[in-house]
């Protein structure tokens, strides 16, 4: 390191010269950090996309570290800088991809029309939502979706450590759905007196498989052309009739 004061003293260095090598050598020191950091979060999300693409082509449960290595084309010992095992890995990809699907802002439009339209609209614009944010999302996020479904069934301790690491704010959106949908649904049988032909936690139950059918058609016939689904899975069709047999079922008609 220079010794400034000795150089001024010496002769060798004017104040003026002194004092912009001083702002020059703070605001070096200063930005090191954040260059740092910018670096180390570029390397995780390369690490992450790559974790990405070999999950859309395959189970995770059969998906080893050595595949995200090899599709990143890192080395062994960089990967295990960034990411101390396979599971950190899924947590981020997971986060990233709720992250990237947010619903939240038109959940909000949604709800905060009950003012101007009856239930049963609302409900019907939750379904079209729906089928909008499946088309949207894509067939390689369902895919993944799917896989993960899969592991938390073969897997469910291990599925259920990595989402036990998840914020509430990093979630899948449609959770949160979910949630907002209970209130609405006991809201409205309260206010109309209604009576349900199953209770809200059981029709929400069946909306939930409804989903998940619907997106393993729509995968099957968007990505491996089955010829028994090959374009029968239309997301708008079939969650419009979703809708109709929720409004069924909440006002007591089976």
């Amino acid at each position: 390191k220079i010794n400034l004061t000795e150089s001024i003293l010496c002769g060798k260095m004017t104040l003026c010269h002194f004092i912009k090598v001083t702002r020059c050598h703070f605001f070096a020191e200063d930005s090191v950090p954040r260059v740092k950091e910018e670096y180390f979060e570029n390397k995780r999300r390369e690490i992450v996309d790559a974790a990405y693409r070999v999950c859309a082509r395959k189970p995770i449960t059969s998906i080893d570290m050595k595949d995200i290595i090899d599709e990143a084309g890192f080395s062994h010992g960089v990967i295990y800088k960034y990411y101390k095992d396979l599971d950190e890995v899924l947590l981020d990809l997971v986060r990233r991809i709720n992250e990237d699907n947010r619903l939240n802002d038109k959940i909000i439009s949604i709800f905060g029309q009950q003012d101007k339209k009856n239930w049963e609209e609302i409900i019907r614009d939750v379904c079209a939502m729906l089928a909008d944010y499946m088309v949207q999302v894509g067939p390689d996020v369902l895919k993944i979706s799917i896989y993960a479904n899969m592991m938390a069934v073969s897997e469910p301790e291990r599925a259920e450590r990595i989402a036990g690491k998840l914020q509430k704010n990093e979630t899948s959106p449609l959770i949160e759905l979910i949630s907002v949908l209970s209130v609405f649904m006991k809201k409205v049988v309260s206010k109309n007196k209604l009576k349900p032909v199953k209770s809200i936690s059981k029709i929400l139950e069946y909306m939930v498989a409804a989903y998940h059918g619907i997106q393993t058609g729509y995968v099957l016939s968007n990505c491996y052309h089955a010829e028994q689904v090959t374009g029968k899975y239309k997301p708008k069709e079939m969650f419009s009739c979703l809708a109709e047999s929720v409004i069924l079922m909440i006002n007591g008609k089976e």
